[in-house]
């Protein structure tokens, strides 16, 4: 039973949003509850803790390290659909930090620092908490998290095979995985 209607959700995601979820299918019919826990755990994050652009760059910063493909696409499909502006994903794609606005750029070089597990990372936790409090962090720092487990996960069990030409406003939108991210 639970088995069908998680089925039924997962044909919902991949219709709306045109994405290939054969990762969730096989988790959920290898275990309807270990999809249903992971399927929670990627949705910790507040979403109303820290504006939607921040939150968007820190996800895509996050989806970049793992991803050139169809996560990054849904990704900006979600954020776009949440409000963030095209030319602010455009923007946060091509690491234009001038282009990202106060709040995303912020996000973006947080992230960034966080995955080059960076001492930079500090102040800029600061300047979260100062503008967003600690409920803004959190929320930032489980989207980072969250935005790694999908294509981690796609990887893993072998349906992370492409890279797709990622899409905002419907136009082609040029960007760089952030896979060399060192200390």
């Amino acid at each position: 039973m639970l088995r069908a209607i998680f089925d039924r959700l997962i044909t919902r995601l991949e219709t709306r949003w045109a994405y290939d979820a054969g990762y969730a299918r096989l988790l959920n019919r290898v275990s309807p509850w270990t999809f249903l826990k992971f399927s929670v755990a990627t949705q910790m994050a507040d979403r109303k803790a820290a504006p939607s652009a921040a939150l968007a760059a820190a996800g895509l910063v996050g989806t970049l390290a793992e991803d050139c493909g169809p996560c990054t696409q849904i990704s900006i499909d979600l954020a776009s659909a949440g409000g963030v502006p095209t030319p602010v994903l455009r923007a946060i794609l091509a690491g234009d930090e001038a282009g990202m606005g106060e709040a995303a750029a912020l996000a973006y070089r947080f992230a960034m620092a966080v995955l080059a597990h960076s001492p930079e990372a500090d102040g800029m936790r600061e300047e979260i908490v100062r503008r967003w409090g600690e409920r803004g962090l959190a929320a930032i720092a489980l989207t980072i998290t969250a935005a790694r487990m999908y294509p981690t996960l796609k990887y893993g069990l072998g349906f992370g095979k492409t890279c797709v030409k990622v899409r905002v406003g419907g136009e082609a939108a040029p960007f760089t995985r952030r896979l060399a991210i060192t200390a």
